[in-house]
Formats: C-alpha cells, structure tokens, sequence
C-alpha cells in the first residue's frame, strides 16, 4: 500500500534532516523536551479524500492528527465530520487490531477514531508523540451531557495511559506539583520526546461554527480551562485529559483576551495562522516561555506553495522556515510527503 510507511524508516529520515545545516549528530530528537521541537502536522486527517484510513495518515510519522468533532445531543455522540453535526463522514474504522487499521467500514465516532490510535500505537511503540487536535465544531454542549468531563471520559476510556495529561505536565520529577500549567511550562517541565514515545497529547480548539455563533457566550476555550482550573483546585487534575488552547494570532500575551483572569494560567498551547504570526508578531515570547505554538495554513505564508501538493523541498524549506519561527507544530494538507511529516527539527 503506497501510503502505508515503516515509522522506523521515517524516524531514521527525521533523523538525517533533523537541523537543516547542521551535522545530523549535531542533536538528536528523541532528546530534545517536546517543548523545544518542531515537527509538522496534518489538517484534518479524518478526512476520507486525504487518507481511506486514519492509519495511513498516522503511517506518515506525522506530528499531529486534527479531528473535527460535532456533539449530536440527539444521540449523545460525538460525531467526526467537516460539516454534518449529526453524522459521521471520515476514515475511522474502529479498530480492535492491527490489520483492522486498514480494512473495514468507516465513518465512525469520536471513541472509533481514539481506537484507531491506540491500536496504531500498540503497533508502533517507538512513534511520536502525537498530538491529537481537537476542533469542537459547535462547541460543548454539558447541559445536555456533552461537557469537558464527558469528553475527559471518553478520551481516558479509549485512549487509557498514553495520553499525556495535565496533571503530567504539572508534576516535578522530585514529587510535588506546580501550582498551574504556565507554572510547569515556564520552568521548562516537558519531558523529552524520547520520554513520550507512544504517547499523545491532546487539545482542543473552539470551533468555526461555534466562534460564528452570536448565541453561544460560553466558547470551548473558556469552558474547558475552567473545567481544568476547577479539577486542579479540588486535587483531581489527574482526570483532565485535554490542554485548552488559545485561538486565533496576536501580539503580545493573547490570554490578556480573557476577562476572567484565573483561567489564563491554565492555557500553555495557542493556534493561529502562520501567516499572521510570522507577519510581526514576535514569536521568540512563545518559545523562551516554553509554550506550544500550532501555527496553520503553513503553505500560504508567502511565497504561498500547494497546500497538499507542493514539492519536497518546497515543504521542508516551509517548515524549517516556520521552525525558526518558533513553531511546534507546522501544519497544513501535506498528505502525500512522510519525508516531510516525520521531520523533527529544533524549534527556533
């Protein structure tokens, strides 16, 4: 199967163009903190025209999988699709092994497609870390329960100890815990990458529809870092599976945008697009505070190139571009380039 890759092979290709420049010996990047790295990621890897099978996208070596999940209140289903809030339309086949990765009906939920990944894992215990982008496309819906601690449920259920938590980043080697996330990530609390081998980290995104939606007043951001805020004040951070994100580029410090102050120390991963973030937006102040940085639509920054097609050495040139820029994870639709998906480079 053309798109299916030995992750070994990519690794050793990581490996080899791991700092454009420099000697491959010159660092390595299973020793770098996943703080301190930049790999490239996939828009919407879920998608059935990118990849027949979520597993073929994981065979890239990618840094990163997006998923678009919509909460079906009707069914109490998390449904993954690009725009069918009741229906699922993607490439997960809810795998129970292996060779079920590559065969089989599709279109699956949300806990299908974290199945999918874990088998994937199994199979492949020296890959990642991963992250697993979440996108909320209409935000949660925890009146009808569909809230930050049902989607804590589902993802410790299906995806059990590989996920690297909160709680993870929060606790020092010597014991103890630091008081929030910024805490943890500015004192340089990530683990290596070679620690992480086989894990994930997952995060979540307010989605299109909701951030369009005049009605909804309470947006995934907020309600999550709430969620998380409130399980670390009453010593349960330990049942928080997902790091909520700040949306969307700007200058200076973006949580200044929240009014409620006790939630900004709980945001440690941002996202925006790169074009913005590289149009002046000084982006060391992510990368000296050790915060992760997702930025998108890495081929329009000009000179734009294809977002699914461009050349080999157009994508790695954008993303050695971009990692000088600060980022950890470059993404755009580069499906047909595991050259390129399993780089592992030095952030900035």
């Amino acid at each position: 199967m053309t798109l299916r890759r030995s992750f070994a092979v990519g690794l050793l290709a990581a490996a080899a163009t791991l700092i454009p420049g420099q000697p491959a010996g010159a660092a390595t990047g299973g020793a770098l903190p996943f703080g301190s790295a930049t790999t490239v990621g996939l828009h919407n890897t879920y998608d059935p025209a990118a990849f027949p099978y979520l597993a073929q996208g994981l065979d890239t070596g990618t840094g990163m999988i997006e998923l678009d999940v919509w909460t079906d209140t009707i069914t109490t289903e998390w449904k993954v699709s690009h725009s069918n809030p009741l229906g699922n339309s993607n490439n997960c086949t809810a795998a129970s092994s292996p060779a079920q990765l590559y065969s089989g009906g599709a279109n699956k939920n949300l806990e299908n497609c974290l199945d999918d990944v874990r088998v994937w894992l199994g199979a492949h215990p020296g890959s990642g870390p991963l992250v697993i982008k979440l996108e909320l496309k209409g935000g949660f819906a925890a009146n009808r329960g569909m809230g930050p601690a049902q989607l804590d449920s589902l993802i410790a259920t299906h995806l059990g100890s590989a996920v690297f938590r909160p709680a993870d980043l929060l606790a020092k080697p010597g014991g103890g815990a630091y008081a929030t996330l910024d805490d943890a990530a500015r004192a340089g609390n990530w683990p290596s990458r070679a620690a992480l081998a086989g894990r994930v980290l997952v995060d979540v995104i307010p989605g299109t529809v909701e951030e369009s939606n005049p009605f909804d007043t309470l947006h995934t951001d907020v309600e999550y870092s709430r969620h998380l805020r409130d399980l670390a004040s009453a010593g349960k951070a330990g049942q928080a599976q997902v790091f909520p994100v700040v949306h969307g580029a700007a200058s200076g410090d973006p949580r200044t945008g929240y009014s409620d102050t006790s939630i900004r120390p709980w945001f440690v991963v941002f996202d925006g697009d790169a074009s913005a973030y590289v149009g002046g937006i000084d982006t060391s102040w992510y990368d000296s505070r050790h915060y992760l940085l997702v930025m998108t639509d890495a081929q329009n920054v000009s000179p734009a190139i294809s977002s699914t097609d461009p050349t080999a050495d157009q994508a790695r040139a954008r993303a050695a571009q971009l990692a000088a820029a600060h980022a950890s994870i470059v993404s755009s639709d580069w499906r047909h380039l595991p050259e390129v998906q399993s780089l592992v480079l030095q952030r900035g």
